[in-house]
């Protein structure tokens, strides 16, 4: 396969040990972890050349930053130094009726200062194959989102498949009102060929609701159909695209979520069984190891989207198992849960 670069901010995460509120805390685990650098994680888990993108603090904070990344096998060597700080982001780990919480302190971190012309886009993308960003960035501040467009610009002059992970975050879109940000999104959009959003990103970045029947029930029953017009309208707006996805998470506790996915190719709609995730460890990063999965599954399986979709819900379905921002689980993992072993039982 030839290589994938992924573009964002990586951020010390900071969370009291195991269920404990940021009150009772004395002291926090430490991971380094974000949309992209997690994506990048995981492809490099499957084997696939990947190089990460970003802008850090030439520090010791940044280099534990770069550490992390480099000891998971991806490629480095293309991010960028400067500014004053790592962006944090603090994590209270929620349990049964008690969501998780999460508090931002990434305001003038090195990567929402970067600026446009920081980064050589045509020396990143040389040797690639495919690019790929998500809607945290263009969130973190205008410069960043220049420079995301900078880089799908790039990108689609240099002939790469380019995707997306709409990834709506409401604390994050601070810089701009709902106009500009809808505008911000739909330009970088408009470059992509694989685009992955549940019904709010649709909703909430371009005001593209669901047809007919309630998308969720009372937090359970998450229905495929209820996202076909989601699709259809995600199409006609972006034509670009080749590929709308999106998770099926049903979320009966913070505990305990159901968990699915479909794909339309403009034609047809695939869909994934449906999996009981119970006794959830750590759900943060679940669409991240979705779309590392499906990144990695329609390289490997070109074409074969349902077989490309089962794998990135297997994949995200075990990084719930793990502790931390990224999925570290190997394609043999995968196919196993796939295979319908979901036993658990140690391997000797």
């Amino acid at each position: 396969m030839k290589k994938v670069v992924t573009f964002g901010e990586i951020m010390l995460r900071l969370a009291p040990q195991g269920f404990l509120r940021f009150s009772q805390a004395s002291n926090f685990d430490v991971v380094y972890g974000g949309g992209e650098s997690n994506v990048a994680v995981s492809l490099a888990n499957y084997g696939v050349p990947v190089d990460f993108v970003t802008r850090l603090p030439k520090n010791d904070i940044g280099e534990c930053a770069m550490m992390e990344m480099r000891k998971r096998g991806v490629g480095v060597d293309k991010i960028v130094y400067g500014g004053d700080r790592l962006g944090i982001y603090f994590l209270e780990t929620g349990a049964v009726s008690r969501g998780s919480k999460v508090v931002y302190d990434r305001a003038h971190s090195s990567m929402s200062e970067i600026e446009s012309g920081m980064i050589n886009w045509e020396e990143v993308f040389a040797g690639a194959e495919w690019f790929h960003w998500t809607g945290i960035t263009p969130a973190i501040s205008q410069s960043s989102a220049d420079v995301c467009l900078e880089a799908v610009k790039a990108a689609s002059k240099l002939g790469l498949t380019i995707s997306t992970d709409l990834n709506y975050r409401a604390k994050l879109w601070n810089f701009c009102d709902d106009a500009h940000r809808e505008a911000i999104m739909t330009e970088l959009t408009s470059y992509c060929d694989v685009v992955l959003g549940n019904e709010e990103d649709a909703e909430m970045h371009f005001g593209i609701k669901p047809d007919g029947a309630a998308v969720q029930t009372a937090g359970h029953d998450v229905k495929a159909e209820a996202f076909l017009s989601v699709c259809e309208q995600m199409i006609e707006k972006f034509p670009r695209a080749k590929k709308v996805i999106t998770t099926l998470r049903g979320s009966i506790s913070a505990s305990h979520n159901t968990w699915a996915g479909v794909l339309y190719d403009g034609t047809k709609m695939y869909e994934t069984r449906q999996y009981q995730i119970t006794d959830i460890v750590d759900r943060v990063g679940g669409g991240d190891s979705f779309m590392g999965g499906l990144i990695y599954g329609l390289l490997k399986y070109p074409e074969d989207d349902q077989n490309a979709l089962d794998f990135a819900v297997a994949a995200s379905c075990l990084k719930h198992t793990i502790k931390g921002d990224a999925n570290l689980v190997t394609v043999d993992e995968v196919n196993k849960l796939m295979g319908g072993d979901a036993s658990g039982r140690v391997a000797r």
